[in-house]
């Protein structure tokens, strides 16, 4: 993939970057700015290179049509706050007000369109309305560069289609996140550990199935970890579970055997009877959980189990949450393993998503991981071995 240096001089160059700024809103007030300072790099280095610069991004799932409440203007907001500069807006991402702010840029100045969703062409399964809404996109710039991890799984125009119409690089965040997961994919330094968790079992599934040939220990906790206990015959009263997924759970739990994968499973579980912040909790082992119960965090036993599975890790790959860690009182799971990753002394990876909004919501450094992904989606499939159209497309333009 080419990279900013292959471009050229840029001093005056309209550069259309495409960054993941899909943070989560509380009104109208960031919770969680992780991702617009993670796009940063990038932005600063092209205003440092006198490009004018013009940000697309998307906000939400709007249905191809503007919803204030998914309106970019906080991100604008936090943005210019970052750079040190003011941030230029435009109220729509192709027409009038595009083109107007992006026509008054002076060199080393940053625009940001409005959410690139707004538009039908964004998202559309039709080829021809994405390729003309790519189109009109190229119009406003000279160069493109993909910077949003978190998207590079989807057929879009602003990740795909329009790179095939400028001159396109990668970015340093793409860089960078596809270099770290290829290194826990790839060749991997062992023994290497994963560790899932979060609520769905379906949503990991291709990535279990990846790495049963690949992984020493698969660690499994979260509201999936409940199928798997399901599979081996255990109550989960009223904890997640996904019966249709138990057959293939147990298919993998004998393929993990065979390849001498080793699967860790919890132990000891934080029930209550409710799901709930205030509910009443216990801990409960894994073979005695109450039918009137819901699990809600791994348990005191299953921490220190985890951590000691982590200890000696040279790699480790983390995706999900151990509990409900929104909630206090069932967020120890998730701290646990957590700090077990700052202790170790691998190559650590949270995998994005809940993962990483776990971290910084629970006050951690994020500098005592070796890489934090944007995209929680787009780690997933890449990790599943999956070819991510964003990437292949400008893999296939450097050629």
């Amino acid at each position: 993939m080419k990279t900013l240096e292959n471009l050229g001089d840029l001093r005056g160059k309209r550069v259309l970057v495409r960054s993941d700024l899909n943070v989560p809103l509380d009104g109208t007030t960031i919770t969680d700015d992780g991702r617009v300072r993670a796009s940063l790099p990038t932005i600063q280095a092209l205003v440092d290179a006198g490009a004018r610069v013009v940000v697309v991004a998307h906000l939400g799932r709007p249905k191809g049509a503007p919803e204030e409440k998914y309106s970019l203007r906080p991100v604008v907001a936090r943005m210019s706050e970052l750079l040190g500069k003011e941030v230029k807006f435009a109220t729509d991402t192709v027409g009038e007000s595009a083109k107007e702010v992006v026509a008054a840029l002076k060199d080393g100045e940053v625009a940001i369109l409005e959410n690139i969703r707004f538009n039908k062409g964004e998202t559309s399964k039709d080829e021809a309305e994405r390729a003309a809404f790519a189109a009109e996109l190229a119009e406003l710039a000279d160069v493109f560069v993909s910077d949003g991890f978190g998207v590079v799984h989807r057929k879009q125009a602003s990740v795909y289609d329009v790179a095939k119409l400028l001159p396109a690089a990668t970015g340093s965040l793409v860089l960078n996140e596809v270099e770290s997961l290829r290194k826990v994919t790839d060749n991997p330094e062992r023994p290497f550990v994963v560790i899932l968790g979060g609520a769905k079992v379906a949503d990991k599934l291709g990535v279990i199935e990846n790495l049963l040939d690949k992984a020493d220990r698969i660690l499994i906790g979260g509201g999936m970890s409940y199928t798997f206990q399901k599979a081996l015959g255990h109550e989960v009263g009223k904890s997640l579970l996904d019966e249709s997924q138990i057959e293939t759970v147990k298919g993998y739990m004998e393929r993990a055997k065979a390849n001498g994968v080793e699967i860790v499973l919890p132990v000891d579980v934080v029930v209550a009877p409710e799901f709930a912040a205030d509910a009443p909790s216990t801990v409960v082992d894994t073979d005695s959980m109450p039918a009137d119960q819901e699990g809600l965090d791994i348990g005191p036993k299953t921490r220190a189990l985890f951590a000691e599975k982590i200890a000696d890790a040279k790699t480790v790959f983390w995706n999900g949450p151990m509990g409900v860690f929104e909630f206090p009182a069932f967020a120890e799971g998730t701290k646990a393993v957590a700090e077990a990753l700052m202790d170790c002394a691998g190559f650590t990876v949270v995998g994005g998503g809940d993962s990483a909004s776990a971290v910084r919501n629970l006050g951690y450094d994020e500098k005592k991981f070796s890489h934090i992904s944007t995209g929680g989606g787009a780690s997933l499939e890449l990790i599943e071995g999956k070819t991510l159209p964003g990437i292949a497309i400008l893999e296939e333009e450097a050629k």
